[in-house]
C-alpha cells in the first residue's frame, strides 16, 4: 500500500499534535477536521483544516464531501456509537483507531505486557468503551475485511500535561515546602512516553500493510517509579519535595472523580515489550526520557502565569490526606 493522504480526526491534542507535525515532515498530505484551533498546539504551515463537529456524522461528509484518504486516523472516537466505519467505508485503505493501553487487563498478570495481554479493566468505564470499539473493528475486519489498526498509547504527554494526581497544585506545594501525595508505597512503575517518541511509531505505523488487522501500543521503554517522576519534578522546579505515600484506595474515596483512572490505571505497575511496534518500525525508540520531560514541563508552566492554576480543592485534599498518613 503505497499512502500519500491521511485525514486525522483531532490533530491538535496531547497524543496527535506531534503525529500530525511528523507526517507533514514526511511529506504526506495532512488534512486535520475538528471544531477549531489549540492555542497550546497550533498546526504548522501546509497542513489543511477543516471545521466539523466529528459527533455529527452530517457535519463530518459535509466537511470532508466525496475525498477519499490512504489513511484516517481516528482519535476522537470513545464509544462505538463514535466510530466512523460508515462514513470511510471503501474511501480508505487504513482505519486507525487510537485506543488505550488502560484497557489492558487491572491488574497485569504479567509483566512485561505485550500485544498479547488480555483486555480487561473493571474499575474504569473509559477503558471498558475504548475495549468496546476495540471489539466493533476487529468484529468489522474478521467480516469485511475492513482496513483496520488499532493502536494502544500508554500515558503520553507533552510540556502542557503534568502527570501527576494534583497537576500544576502539586508543584505549587513543592516550592512553598507542603507535603505532596503520591499514591500507593511510591513504587509502582509507570511508562511515560513523550509525544514526539509516539509520533514516530504512530506515523511509522501508515500504510503498512502489516499493521492492517493489527494491534500496537506505543509506549516509552522507560518504565521510573512514581517517586522518581516526582523526584524529578522537584528537580525541574528547584525543590527537593516533601512526599506522602496515600494508599490509592484512600485516595479514590476522597476523590472519586480521580477514583477511575488511578484504580484502573495509575495503581498499577505498567511496563511494556515494544518488540512488535520496533520489528515493523525499526526507527522507534525513546529518545525523550522524563528527566528532560520534566525540565520541558517546568519551562512551560514557568513561561506564563495564567498557566499555573492552583486547584484549591485538591491543596486542601493533600494537607488532609498527608496530616493522616504522615509516618
Amino acid at each position: 500500500m503505497t499512502a500519500q493522504s491521511i485525514l486525522v480526526l483531532g490533530g491538535t491534542g496531547i497524543i496527535s499534535s506531534a503525529s500530525v507535525a511528523l507526517a507533514a515532515e514526511r511529506g504526506w498530505e495532512v488534512t486535520v477536521v475538528n471544531r477549531g484551533a489549540s492555542k497550546d498546539r497550533p498546526l504548522g504551515q501546509g497542513i489543511e483544516t477543516l471545521q466539523a463537529d466529528v459527533r455529527d456524522p452530517e457535519s463530518l461528509t459535509a466537511a470532508i464531501g466525496d475525498r477519499s484518504f490512504d489513511v484516517v486516523a481516528d482519535f476522537l472516537s470513545f464509544t462505538p456509537d463514535q466510530l466512523h466505519l460508515d462514513t470511510f467505508r471503501d474511501r480508505t485503505g487504513q482505519y486507525i483507531f487510537i485506543s488505550s493501553a488502560s484497557a489492558y487487563q487491572k491488574p497485569p498478570a504479567y509483566s512485561p505486557v505485550t500485544e498479547s495481554t488480555p483486555l480487561r479493566n473493571p474499575f474504569w468505564e473509559y477503558s471498558r468503551n475504548k475495549i468496546a470499539c476495540e471489539d466493533v473493528l476487529v468484529a468489522e475486519y474478521r467480516a469485511s475485511g475492513y482496513p483496520i489498526t488499532i493502536v494502544r498509547p500508554s500515558h503520553t504527554y507533552d510540556r502542557t500535561a503534568l502527570p501527576t494526581l494534583g497537576g500544576w497544585t502539586d508543584i505549587e506545594r513543592m516550592r512553598r515546602g507542603a507535603p505532596v501525595i503520591v499514591h500507593g508505597d511510591g513504587t509502582t512503575q509507570w511508562t511515560l512516553t513523550h509525544t514526539r517518541d509516539f509520533a514516530v511509531g504512530f506515523v511509522g505505523l501508515f500504510g503498512r500493510d502489516a499493521a492492517i488487522g493489527d494491534t500496537f501500543h506505543i509506549t516509552g521503554d522507560q518504565a521510573p517509579t512514581w517517586d522518581a517522576i516526582y523526584a524529578a519534578l522537584g528537580r525541574a522546579a528547584g525543590v527537593e519535595p516533601v512526599l506522602v505515600h496515600v494508599p490509592s484506595e484512600a485516595i479514590a474515596a476522597a476523590s472519586p472523580e480521580r477514583g477511575a483512572g488511578l484504580l484502573g490505571d495509575k495503581a498499577h505497575s505498567m511496563v511494556f515489550d515494544n518488540s512488535k511496534l520496533k520489528a515493523l518500525v525499526p526507527d522507534f525508540r525513546q529518545s525523550t526520557f522524563f528527566e528532560d520531560g520534566a525540565r520541558e514541563i517546568i519551562e512551560w508552566y514557568d513561561a506564563d502565569a495564567s498557566r499555573r492554576d492552583v486547584d484549591s480543592s485538591f491543596d486542601a485534599l493533600s494537607d488532609r490526606l498527608a496530616e493522616r498518613f504522615a509516618i
